[in-house]
């Protein structure tokens, strides 16, 4: 099962993007939210990256206060999964539990310990867009 895996570094602001095929997917499969684990696994030796959440493939998002892998409709007041409009607004939703399986298909990590190679020179710099260029 591959997973796109979004990772964020909080030093840059940026986020890249890579997808991790088999067999390296399976060793993510039975972490928490919150669980950390060698960037290798996404090719970023070096690096160590927590997991901070997902989405499976209807697009339901993970909870870290959901227990298991599974679906659940719970009542919700705050994100991920609903943002609330009014104070005080409370509403039924699906969402998923907190431990990656098969079901998933994006992961969100962030970097927690940097390897000795800077993100943007294992990506590689994006290029700047015409239309932020012709703005300036």
């Amino acid at each position: 099962m591959p997973f796109k895996i979004v990772i964020s570094d909080p030093e840059s602001g940026r986020s890249y993007q890579v997808e991790v095929k088999e067999p390296e997917s399976r060793r993510l499969i039975g972490l928490k939210i919150g669980d950390r684990f060698d960037g290798s696994i996404v090719g970023l030796p070096g690096y160590e990256l927590q997991i901070t959440g997902g989405t499976d493939r209807d697009g339901f998002p993970m909870r870290p206060d959901v227990a298991g892998p599974g679906r659940k409709t719970i009542l919700l007041s705050s994100p991920p999964g609903f943002r609330p409009m009014k104070r005080g607004e409370r509403r039924r939703k699906r969402v998923r539990g907190r431990q990656i399986s098969d079901a998933i298909v994006q992961i969100n990590t962030k970097v927690v310990k940097k390897g000795e190679k800077p993100l943007e020179e294992v990506f590689g710099k994006k290029e700047e867009s015409a239309s932020s260029q012709s703005q300036s």
